[in-house]
């Protein structure tokens, strides 16, 4: 019980904060709760975990050694407080507590309480101009056109500075930031000798907008330092893959091991695009390319490129028919010749609320498969904002997805190393598997602000048993992948 004490402490820290405010600064706060439980069986189409990395040197542990728990109950409460000094000057500090019945925060007897602030940034306009900068943990995705919700090379919370500028009324503007992801050391590094330890991310946008049509062209450079843990740091949001998995080749596990230089830039060109010139019918597309580590070992270099596309129709009053679809590069059957996937750094990328992607699920934990959005190629369909009963809307999204990835390259690092987590099954997919989805998500208001969500996902998948071993595939045909979610969503 004291230990909760801290979450208290918290509370009554922003309450203190707006208590002795300046008179002129305004406080506003907003939040929300979500308390949902999750039945979830066979993850990983086998019902065991995944292989992972342990340590930062490269250490790690194959799949199938752990069996899961089906049914947790999860429970997520955040608190959001801007201090408005003026129209041109604010803060804001979001703090949140997240975890399942039973554990950490939410234990009976002995609670370990753990507030973790997830948004805390300055705002404020530029003096003499129409500019606007942002500096703190703020939220950073790169662009993409909105059917397909976030970014699949960058879409999460980021230590940034970002500035936002007009450059033509209306029609053009300026997006220019840097975050800092990664600073293993910190201030002094282990030794005196120093080394790369950052990994540093730079981006450019210019949104442009004319009646009809608004596209986006964005650039991103990436500067990775060799001794940044890429290793154990996770590069998802659902916790499916390691920044290692998204930047480095295949090649780079190979002896000599890890990136031969200090420094290593990535870099990504793209494009957005949003045509709604034929409304009610809308068009969506992304087009990027992406490469890193090119003046490395030629086995550590990475580059491929990632296209969607999609439609909808937006003229019914009870629902919107979606389509879309998407196609990546993918690994060729060489790895000593560096990835042909595009690099990716913090996914959150996906279509229709999809159950095989991590991207817009409101029932946050235990929501997806977790699959790469680089190495696959897929189509699908979704019927959008159906309401027939009022208060009550409803979402059915279908998936198919096929893989690019050359069944040799993954059987050579797989028969190398072992169940590794670089290539894991039902994530990354041959050019002979396929996983099928499909989700059913519903939302019923109780109240204004007050809503029962349920989320449903099934999935099938089937995989090469030459590639991925008789085990991990032989359990993977006892049963399907499918998830039942349920729970309340409070906002404030």
């Amino acid at each position: 019980m004291k230990k909760l004490i801290v979450l208290a402490l918290a509370c009554a820290a922003i309450l203190g904060l707006a208590a002795t405010a300046p008179a002129a600064t305004e406080v506003r706060m907003v939040g929300d709760a979500l308390v949902y439980g999750v039945y979830y069986s066979n993850r990983n189409f086998t019902g065991w975990n995944p292989a992972v990395w342990t340590s930062a040197a490269g250490a790690y542990k194959g799949a199938g050694a752990k069996t899961e728990e089906n049914f947790q109950i999860w429970e997520r409460f955040r608190v959001r407080t801007d201090f408005i000094a003026s129209e041109a000057v604010k803060f804001r500090l979001s703090l949140k507590v997240e975890d399942t019945w039973g554990h950490g925060t939410f234990t009976a007897a002995n609670p370990t309480t753990a507030v973790v602030p997830y948004q805390a940034y300055l705002q404020f306009k530029i003096p003499g101009c129409a500019a606007e900068a942002t500096a703190g943990l703020q939220r950073v995705d790169l662009p993409q056109s909105k059917l397909f919700y976030a970014s699949p090379v960058f879409g999460d919370n980021a230590a940034a500075l970002v500035v936002k500028s007009p450059l033509v009324d209306k029609t053009l503007s300026v997006v220019a930031g840097f975050g800092r992801l990664i600073d293993t050391n910190r201030t002094y590094d282990t030794t005196t000798t120093q080394v790369a330890d950052e990994l540093d991310l730079y981006f450019l946008a210019l949104p442009i907008a004319v009646e009809g049509f608004k596209a986006t062209p964005w650039g991103a450079v990436a500067v990775a330092g060799k001794n940044a843990n890429y290793f154990t740091n996770k590069s998802s949001q659902y916790g499916s893959a390691y920044y290692v998995d998204d930047l480095a080749s295949a090649g780079t596990f190979l002896s000599p091991t890890l990136w031969k230089n200090d420094q290593n830039a990535f870099w990504w060109a793209g494009g957005a695009f949003e045509v709604t010139a034929l409304d009610p019918v809308k068009f969506y597309a992304d087009v990027i390319y992406g490469t890193g580590a090119q003046s490395d070992r030629k086995k550590s270099r990475r580059a491929g490129w990632f296209l969607d596309a999609g439609a909808e129709y937006t003229g019914f009053d009870m629902l919107t028919p979606q389509v879309f679809a998407w196609w990546s590069t993918g690994e060729d059957k060489s790895t000593v010749n560096g990835s042909e996937r595009m690099p990716i750094v913090r996914p959150n990328w996906g279509p229709g609320n999809g159950f095989l992607f991590d991207d817009s699920q409101a029932l946050v934990k235990d929501s997806n498969v977790g699959m790469s959005p680089v190495g696959s190629w897929g189509l699908g369909a979704s019927l959008n904002n159906i309401s027939f009963i009022e208060r009550m809307t409803n979402r059915l999204t279908f998936m198919y997805v096929g893989g690019t990835n050359s069944a040799r390259a993954i059987r050579y690092l797989n028969d190398l190393m072992g169940s590794n987590p670089y290539f894991t099954m039902g994530r990354d997919l041959t050019v002979n598997e396929y996983v099928l989805g499909v989700n059913f998500d519903t939302k019923y208001m109780i109240y204004e602000n007050l809503a029962a969500i349920v989320e449903t996902g099934w999935a099938h998948g089937e995989f090469q048993q030459s590639v991925w071993g008789h085990r991990l595939v032989s359990q993977s045909r006892d049963g399907d992948t499918w998830k039942v979610s349920f729970g309340l969503s409070y906002k404030f």
